[in-house]
């Protein structure tokens, strides 16, 4: 039987990145590339991307308060704290809170893709509260393996 040679990861609270509304929890360069969990607090009516997809990971979603409105394929579902959602790859969804609630989740990345760079990078395009352009959100969203859906 082999093993291997270094132990558990840790990531301790303290040493965890925040970027906007979202917390790095774990990262894929923590865990050896197995998974990636980040914790999103949204505030009512607060809303991720729109419809899209990913080609080369699944996202699932934790709800650990408040309710978070999960779209799946084309109809969109509400999930309440202890609910999971699960979203295999190439699966069309998005997410945003309840109009009249916030809401707190789990996003659970498999394998654990580098999706820090994705939030960073939204985060720096709404910097000082500029509203980016679709084709810069696109473009960022392009090199992070998400595919953003336009009716």
């Amino acid at each position: 039987m082999s093993h291997l040679l270094d132990g558990a990861a840790y990531s301790r609270r303290a040493d965890q990145r925040v970027v906007g509304r979202t917390r790095f929890v774990a990262t894929g360069a923590q865990t050896r590339g197995d998974l990636g969990v980040f914790e999103v607090t949204l505030p009512p009516g607060g809303g991720g991307p729109g419809p899209h997809l990913h080609r080369t990971f699944s996202e699932s979603f934790h709800v650990l308060e408040g309710r978070l409105r999960v779209l799946d394929g084309s109809t969109w579902n509400t999930a309440g704290p202890g609910d999971f959602v699960y979203v295999p790859r190439s699966g069309v969804h998005g997410f945003a809170a309840l109009e009249d609630e916030g809401c707190r989740f789990l996003i659970l990345f498999t394998p654990g893709a580098p999706r820090e760079g994705y939030f960073e990078g939204m985060a720096a395009l709404h910097a000082g509260g500029r509203t980016p352009t679709t084709e810069e959100v696109d473009e960022l969203a392009a090199r992070h393996d998400q595919l953003n859906l336009r009716n």
